[in-house]
């Protein structure tokens, strides 16, 4: 049977990816995860009481999830049991729960880790609920998505929620150091080189083994001293972790939104070519780049609006790639542009308004009074047209009967704006006299 497995490539010594070599062995071995696993960290303290609850890991690929989940179940003797949510339903569960159930009986805990928990549908995570409440398993599921968008209210209640941050470079450099170690060398690369590789592993721990594995396969020859551009010859550059349906396109869209409003064209920048080079939809983009023009710069530059709409038509006319420069362009414009939010605020003041007055009809003067009746009724009395008046104003009041008059619309000090604040003072004072006389 020994020379079967042997033959099969089964033996103990079977060629192993180096990610899975160089596994860490204790939670002390673990790199990037200092705030949850060092003195103070949620995890270290759970260990030391040896009081497991259950949690939900939530981090990019690469952090240490799974790695963590199953060293916590040593360090903790609990059994660990680890399945995916993608490749498991009703039955796979119900058979984890019995088996839970029967360690229990014996006296054996179970830590139950679920990767990719957010895939689990409502009735799927409500099945955990009653397991968790009587103990038979210590749960810990891992998830790349934001938990309160995915899970249930139910568990995550249950749960604490652990954020596994994306490794620095810092971390990154200390996985590759481990990788020399392990395989007795030092990796060929010249010292751009090495941070180019460590930028094309985003973070993720296991992509920086893959690459240097990838590096040790293309060049044999350990005389050779790599460049970046023959870096980018012997490994494929791992694609930008962004999900366009997931939280990955909030977060981007929220960081170039904000950048425009913060009125930072370089990192404005910065977060479109994130989202392009993610393969955003370029015409999410636009949309939202209408959006802040009249949110966020409105009457500031009212040309604002016309760049971003021009932007749009431009990338609709012209395609892709060339389009994207319109798009590079109105980022730029709108993030150097003055900003006013006054139209925007006055907006929902005036919204609210309308909601809690009820029905309040137009005073009777500026109601127009297409027939006799309407006329009899008083209709359109004593209305003033002001192209009539002198400075064409009237100042007649315009809003319902016995409603008093209200301050919607509010201009900043700033772009375009301060010439409108000088003509609504021109037409207060005037009102006022109006009024008076």
């Amino acid at each position: 049977m020994g020379d079967l497995f042997e033959n099969a490539g089964l033996e103990m010594d079977a060629p192993r990816p180096l990610a899975d070599r160089l596994r860490p062995q204790t939670l002390d071995d673990v790199v990037g995860q200092e705030h949850l696993l060092g003195e103070n960290g949620f995890l270290a303290a759970m260990v030391k009481s040896r009081q497991t609850g259950s949690t939900i890991f939530w981090g990019p690929p690469g952090s240490g999830k799974t790695t963590v989940a199953r060293l916590l179940a040593n360090e903790t003797d609990l059994y660990f049991e680890q399945i995916s949510a993608i490749f498991s339903g009703v039955r796979e569960l119900r058979e984890v729960f019995e088996r839970a159930r029967q360690r229990r009986r014996d006296g054996i805990g179970t830590l139950l880790f679920i990767d990719e928990i957010h895939r689990f549908n409502k009735s799927q995570q409500d099945s955990f609920l009653p397991h968790l409440e009587d103990g038979t398993i210590v749960l810990v599921g891992a998830t790349t998505d934001n938990p309160s968008f995915e899970l249930n209210p139910a568990l995550l209640s249950r749960t604490s929620v652990l954020t596994f941050k994306r490794i620095d470079d810092r971390g990154m450099e200390k996985l590759l150091l481990k990788a020399e170690k392990h395989l007795g060398k030092r990796l060929p690369l010249d010292e751009k080189a090495r941070k180019t590789l460590i930028s094309m592993a985003d973070g993720d721990g296991r992509a920086i083994f893959n690459l240097v594995e990838d590096v040790m396969r293309g060049c044999p020859d350990e005389q050779e001293e790599i460049d970046p551009k023959r870096l980018g010859e012997l490994v494929q550059r791992r694609a930008p972790l962004y999900d366009k349906g997931g939280e990955g396109h909030y977060n981007l869209i929220s960081a170039l939104h904000k950048s425009v409003r913060g009125s930072d064209p370089q990192a404005a920048l910065y977060w479109l070519g994130r989202m392009l080079t993610g393969g955003e939809d370029p015409m999410f983009i636009a949309r939202r780049l209408v959006r802040m023009a009249v949110e966020d710069i409105g009457l500031g530059d009212p040309h604002a609006l016309v760049q971003a709409n021009a932007a749009k038509e431009a990338w609709q006319f012209l395609g892709s790639p060339e389009g994207e420069l319109a798009l590079a362009q109105c980022t730029v414009y709108l993030a150097t542009a003055p900003k006013s939010n006054s139209v925007y605020t006055a907006y929902k003041a005036a919204m609210r308004s309308a909601k809690n007055s009820g029905s309040l009809p137009p005073p009777s003067h500026i109601i127009n009074a297409p027939t006799k009746f309407m006329k009899r009724e008083g209709y359109g009395k004593g209305y003033q047209y002001d192209h009539d008046c002198e400075d064409g104003f009237s100042g007649q009041n315009y809003f319902p009967d016995d409603f008093d008059d209200q301050i919607y619309y509010s201009p900043v000090n700033r772009g375009y704006e301060r010439e409108i604040q000088k003509r609504l003072d021109y037409w207060d004072a005037l009102r006022k006299k109006r009024r008076m006389d």
